[in-house]
């Protein structure tokens, strides 16, 4: 019996953890918008913005190596994006142009650096793509990394929250820029997640109301 109640009350805690990271979400559509992708064949995946902040900041934090951090986190959720969206790129309507390319376009151009100091349809028109995919991931520490890795060790992964997070996927018209589709989520941060994790998730509660979705 004690066998029972103790099953019973770690399935209460895994769903609850997990209600925890899906968080609220809240979707957008242009009134134009089914006309508006009906245009498009190809578009592009722009590195997400992302920021990482602490409630309290570790006592070795360096500025520098937190914002080296930032950066290999806005494109390695712009690549695992890509990445989902290839392996089920026969259930959308368009074709997603390699991130590598996209990339390499923005660099040469001078402005990979500079995409929030620019409209949509000038990404666009660099990219030479229909329409444009851009992406914001914000994140604030709550708790010690070691702590949530003792918790984790400790309950299987139950209640290892270390911060929380919002994400916000958006889709802008490649020709006026004008903003179609916006899908915005918050969710509870857990020290195992990784950018392909926190895209499949996200995902999931995207596949209804993704646009390209055929």
């Amino acid at each position: 019996m004690k066998k029972i109640l103790l099953l019973a009350l770690l399935v209460v805690a895994t769903f609850a953890a997990n209600a925890q990271f899906e968080g609220s979400k809240q979707v957008f559509e242009s009134p134009n918008l089914k006309s508006e992708i009906a245009k498009h064949k190809i578009v592009a995946i722009l590195p997400f913005a992302t920021r990482i902040s602490f409630r309290k900041p570790p006592k070795d934090y360096s500025a520098e190596a937190n914002k080296a951090q930032e950066d290999k986190l806005s494109t390695s959720i712009q690549s695992s994006l890509y990445t989902f969206l290839l392996r089920k790129a026969s259930n959308y309507s368009v074709e997603f142009q390699d991130v590598e390319r996209t990339n390499v376009l923005l660099r040469k151009a001078g402005v990979f650096d500079k995409l929030n100091e620019m409209t949509k349809d000038e990404i666009a028109k660099i990219l030479q793509v229909d329409a444009v995919i851009g992406g914001n991931f914000e994140t604030e520490q709550t708790r010690s990394e070691a702590g949530a890795i003792a918790t984790t060790i400790l309950f299987g992964g139950i209640g290892s929250k270390t911060g929380t997070g919002t994400l916000t996927l958006t889709i802008n018209d490649g020709e006026k820029g004008a903003l179609i589709w916006r899908f915005f989520k918050s969710m509870d941060d857990n020290v195992l997640s990784s950018p392909d994790v926190l895209v499949e998730r996200m995902m999931r509660k995207v596949s209804r109301n993704f646009p390209y979705t055929k």
